[in-house]
């Protein structure tokens, strides 16, 4: 056998990181594995189990990085769900016709909590003032090509006005929470005037149009510390 280049392979294996590392690898095997019949297994189970605890310990790191590294906006937005999520669900007496029609309204429009409660102030705006004839909440949302979800032909149309009171669709509870506090509160807690009875979301808009109406009013932005995304909904008073 020629010696020299027995040792000459063996240089080159063990200058193969995967190599070196699976040669590691093997010795703390056998290592642990002798100290394991030394102690009866008692170490054995020790180790492994350190090693469960430190695994466990690096994913919870990642998942906690991962959650700290949602946008402003998300987090806001999550963080007011779980505030209104601990409050107390409405009883059924709570929930009428008009609390119902409303909370599938904004329902519909939005899953987020603060554009929900705006969205319910120009619902509540339109029942008040008679826009277009309607004077309640069922006519409002159901008047035709004004609320896109309840279109005639539109395919969410059936599934929005299904939902009542024992509904237990993501986030339903809360929206009918939302609904009844606006439905409810006094008028001084409005967040713009009386006039504003029209909105409209930039990313539901093709091509970044805007509505034609929207030239025909003022926009304007929610009192009360209130913000918004322009590009997820600008709100308008006076359309004429």
């Amino acid at each position: 056998m020629n010696f020299k280049r027995l040792s000459d392979a063996l240089r080159t294996s063990f200058a193969s990181e995967k190599v070196r590392t699976a040669v590691a690898a093997a010795a703390l095997f056998l290592l642990v594995g002798a100290a394991a019949l030394v102690s009866g297994g008692n170490f054995l189970g020790q180790t492994l189990g350190a090693a469960s605890v430190l695994a466990s310990s690096e994913t919870a790191q990642t998942e906690s990085a991962e959650a700290a590294a949602l946008p402003e906006e998300e987090a806001r937005a999550a963080r007011a769900g779980d505030a209104l999520n601990s409050t107390k669900a409405l009883s059924k007496k709570q929930i009428d016709n008009g609390t119902l029609w409303l909370a599938r309204c904004i329902y519909s429009e939005t899953k987020r909590p603060e554009e929900q409660e705006l969205v319910a102030w120009v619902v509540r705006n339109r029942v008040e003032t008679g826009y277009r004839g309607n004077d309640s909440y069922r006519e409002a949302v159901l008047d035709p090509y004004q609320f896109s979800a309840f279109n005639p032909g539109s395919r969410k149309r059936s599934h929005y006005m299904s939902l009542d009171a024992s509904s237990q669709a993501n986030g339903w509870q809360r929206a009918l929470l939302i609904a009844h506090q606006v439905q409810t509160a006094p008028a001084a807690k409005r967040p713009f005037s009386k006039d504003t009875r029209h909105f409209f979301s930039e990313r539901s808009m093709t091509g970044g149009r805007h509505p034609g109406w929207s030239a025909r009013g003022e926009k304007v932005k929610p009192e009360g510390g209130k913000k918004i995304a322009e590009d997820r909904f600008r709100f308008y008073e006076d359309v004429r």
